[in-house]
């Protein structure tokens, strides 16, 4: 994968109780630089269409065991994920449902793995959910598949050239 290419996406496996996928991106920065973009700058990539708010400056990351994915909404808030564990510069693994998700019998989680790579950073970000949804998980796995690639080529190029879009 060259660093000028979008991010690769790819459902590994779905079934009616579970799906897994995961998205690589190979990013032109330092790891430390891009895991310090993706922990503290969340709200100025993340693609706004997917947030309750319709507002990504209404969320946060607290990069730290027990913390979250969270977004301020009117008349309250949601916690998206929570952060399970952290290796600073490296990893960040979370628990929890994304949108649609959260309504529904499940349990997700989530792995942001950062290696270094020859001339930047490649980006992991894998996502295994199971459990109950009407109708089965299978079939949503390819949207949640494509909306974590949108959201990884979105981290992409902000750290590479400093606007998302």
């Amino acid at each position: 994968m060259s660093f000028n290419a979008p991010a690769a996406a790819e459902v590994i496996d779905s079934a009616v109780n579970g799906f897994a996928v995961r998205n690589v991106a190979q990013i032109a920065a330092h790891p430390s630089r891009v895991y310090n973009t993706a922990a503290s700058l969340l709200s100025r990539w993340w693609n706004p269409a997917h947030t309750f708010s319709n507002n990504s400056a209404n969320l946060s990351l607290d990069a730290r065991p027990g913390g979250c994915l969270c977004e301020i909404v009117a008349n309250g808030g949601v916690v998206h994920l929570t952060v399970v564990h952290v290796v600073a510069q490296q990893e960040i693994r979370f628990s929890g449902g994304l949108g649609p998700l959260q309504q529904t019998g499940v349990a997700g989680a989530m792995i942001w793995k950062l290696t270094e790579a020859a001339g930047g950073t490649q980006f992991e970000w894998t996502y295994s959910v199971g459990g109950y949804m009407p109708g089965g998980l299978a079939a949503i796995a390819p949207a949640v598949d494509a909306v974590l690639a949108d959201q990884l080529t979105r981290l992409k190029r902000f750290v590479e050239t400093g606007r998302p879009d």
